[in-house]
């Protein structure tokens, strides 16, 4: 249950990243954030009555603050990047860092692996990699940035930094707050990027195609949190984070099937690593 969990959570992460980086290209960045977490907020808000009652300490409102406040951040910095980058490249590089982040925290407290559940690990972080991979060596004009990197990718970098830190945040809250944290963390994100567009006179409008990807793309990112959350809590976190960050495969194909991204060998390779990769963790698991 716990990599199932995990595994759809990186599913629904991946489209959400897709469609809001497909946002980004039609409308600013900070609006893109703003209607993405705010579609998060009502949507959350809505079924809140459904969900069984909860408890919620103030360590949970403060990890909640702080997720909302280090995920924003991240969020704004990586639809950006898949704005001016290409996303085959720039998802999967916010990925293997913001995976970093929860798994050395995770072995650093005590958390041990069984031999292949650790082979898995590497097997994914080798896969996160390879995707990332640019689809040529050869771009054309324009495609590199300075020093060689391509587009998009320090933004990349800080977005895994800011994300690593909000995947850690949701982890350290308690099963007994239920999607409390989230509420808060919404709350948190779209009051600091509604000041931010004040502050910098950017408007929040949209067109009504923009609007809608950016809904659907805040939608999946809500479930995917939602999701995440709860695997974390009463899983190995170096598990869940790992297998949660395999979602850069779904952006990937996402963009190949929509937007006809190109697949490098490397690119192919990594996603067939990342399937095996979840073969090797899943029959595994984690040693007690």
């Amino acid at each position: 249950m716990i990599e199932i969990l995990a595994l759809a959570s990186a599913v629904l992460y991946g489209s959400a990243d897709f469609f809001g980086g497909l946002t980004a290209r039609r409308a600013n960045t900070i609006a893109t954030v703003v209607w993405s977490q705010f579609a998060g907020l009502v949507l959350l808000l809505l079924v809140l009555p459904f969900l069984p009652a909860a408890t919620v300490s103030s360590r949970d409102w403060i990890w909640g603050f702080v997720a909302g406040f280090t995920g924003g951040i991240g969020v704004a910095f990586l639809y950006r990047a898949l704005a001016v980058g290409t996303m085959a490249v720039v998802a999967p590089t916010t990925a293997v860092i913001a995976a970093m982040i929860p798994v050395l925290f995770a072995f650093a407290t005590g958390e041990r692996l069984r031999p292949l559940t650790f082979v898995g690990v590497a097997l994914a972080l080798l896969a996160i990699f390879l995707v990332s991979r640019p689809p040529s060596i050869q771009p054309s004009k324009g495609e590199k940035a300075a020093g060689g990197f391509p587009p998009g990718f320090g933004l990349a970098l800080l977005s895994g930094i800011s994300v690593g830190i909000f995947l850690l945040s949701l982890a350290r809250t308690s099963m007994a707050a239920g999607m409390w944290p989230l509420i808060a963390a919404r709350i948190s994100s779209v009051s600091l990027f509604v000041i931010i567009a004040f502050a910098t006179k950017r408007t929040l409008r949209m067109d009504r195609i923009a609007a809608g990807t950016a809904t659907l793309g805040g939608a999946l990112d809500m479930a995917a949190n939602a999701v995440y959350m709860t695997a974390a809590r009463i899983g190995p976190l170096s598990i869940v984070v790992t297998l949660a960050s395999l979602y850069p495969a779904s952006t990937v194909l996402l963009a190949r099937w929509i937007l006809h991204e190109h697949l490098s060998r490397a690119q192919i390779a990594g996603i067939a690593c990342a399937l095996l990769a979840v073969v090797l963790i899943v029959s595994q698991g984690a040693a007690v």
